[in-house]
Parts: C-alpha cells; sequence; structure tokens
C-alpha cells in the first residue's frame, strides 16, 4: 500500500504479471507437522505479515474457524505503531493481521496454508507487488514454541518439495507486540470494493481462497 494511498495502475499491472511467474505450483500440500485440532471450541491467535495488511486481512476473514481479523503493526515499539511511521521504513514494523481462531474448527498448519498459498508471495524479499520496503516483508510472527514449531517445519516442507520457483523468504520470528491500525484500515478491502488497488491487488486472492480451498471459505459481510 503506497504512502498516501496513492496507486500507478500501469506499473502495478506490469509488477503483477512478474510476480505471476512466481505462483507456486497447486496444490499447494498441507503441513505434515501440526497441532492436532482441538476437541472443544476455544481461541487463540496468530499473525501474519505479507505485504499490504488489507489483502492479508481480506483472506483471512473469509476463513471458516477465524472469529476475527485485526489489522496492524508488529515488528516494532508501540511509540512508532501508526501509519504515517511505518510508511518511512524506519521502525521495523511489518504491516500485519492479528487473526483470532477456533482450534476445533481450523489448525494453525491450515492457517499457513491458505497464508502462503494464498494470501501473498512468500519469495518476495521486502515487497509485495507494487509495495516496496520491510514493512511488506513477508513474516509469521509466532505467539509459542508450536507455532514456530510447525511455522519452521512447513517452510522446509515446501521448500524441499520445491512449491515454488525460489526459496520462501518467510521470516519466522516471535511475536513481541502488536498494535492496532488506524480504524480506516480495518475492513478496508470490505469497505472499498471498488478502490482500483483493491480490485487489482486483493480481490483476485479472495477469488482464489474460494477455487482452491471452498470447503473453507466464507462469504464474509462484516462485523
Amino acid at each position: 500500500m503506497p504512502a498516501g494511498l496513492v496507486v500507478r495502475l500501469g506499473v502495478m499491472v506490469s509488477i503483477l504479471a512478474i510476480a505471476g511467474a512466481s505462483a507456486p505450483k497447486l496444490p499447494i500440500p498441507p503441513a505434515k507437522v501440526d497441532a492436532p485440532r482441538a476437541v472443544a471450541h476455544g481461541k487463540e491467535t496468530a499473525v501474519f505479515a505479507g505485504g499490504c495488511f488489507w489483502g492479508t486481512q481480506a483472506v483471512f476473514e473469509r476463513v471458516k474457524g477465524v472469529i476475527k481479523t485485526t489489522v496492524g503493526y508488529a515488528g516494532g515499539s508501540a511509540a512508532t505503531a501508526t501509519y504515517d511511521q511505518v510508511t518511512t521504513e524506519t521502525t521495523g514494523h511489518a504491516e500485519s493481521a492479528e487473526v483470532v481462531y477456533d482450534p476445533s474448527q481450523i489448525t494453525y498448519g491450515q492457517l499457513l496454508r491458505v497464508f502462503f498459498s494464498v494470501a501473498h508471495d512468500p519469495t518476495e524479499l521486502n515487497r509485495q507487488g507494487p509495495d516496496v520496503g520491510t514493512s511488506y516483508r513477508s513474516a509469521i510472527f509466532f505467539t509459542n514454541d508450536e507455532q514456530k514449531r510447525i511455522a519452521t517445519a512447513y517452510i522446509a516442507q515446501l521448500d524441499a518439495a520445491g512449491v515454488f520457483p525460489q526459496r520462501i523468504v518467510t521470516e519466522v520470528t516471535p511475536l513481541k507486540g502488536f498494535y492496532r491500525a488506524e480504524d480506516y484500515h480495518q475492513d478496508y478491502a470490505l469497505k472499498n470494493p471498488t478502490s482500483s488497488y483493491i480490485q487489482i491487488c486483493d480481490l483476485p486472492k479472495i477469488s482464489a481462497l474460494k477455487r482452491q480451498f471452498p470447503e473453507l471459505f466464507v462469504d464474509y459481510k462484516g462485523k
């Protein structure tokens, strides 16, 4: 998401066409290492960064078993967790999505499968499509050792299988803090479906989720 929310469509189209060459070989295999499905309803939290957080949220809020999503900033300090500061690319933050899910409905490994399959391109270093900078990096902010173990094993599995034409550059790092983004960023894709950025960058992700994971897709209408 460029500073000032300005998008140059010609540049976007050409960059996204190049990014298409990095599309994974389908289908993305499920994680061999995963947490067992819980026997009772509950709440657990996962935090993912994969470029502009509008698109990351737009994907995960449409996944069955996800209770709530929030966009925000992770990787830096609370003092610098504002959009104007983060877009300077000096704060250490990544635009991220906090995903609260029911582990009796979906596992962490399944969330990772969605993350790597349709939410972003994990082979792009410090960028996603037209958005360039460390705030758009690919990262998994784990909240416990089990999440770290599953995420690390899955990345190794996908790389070993050659699922992507380049190696995955996703960081796996502990979550030190998640800071909610400004209100206008929340559910941005849902509220701005005619935005050129949303139509080019994010609606295709939603379509890919529905196509690749019909058993997980829910038609999100907002809270």
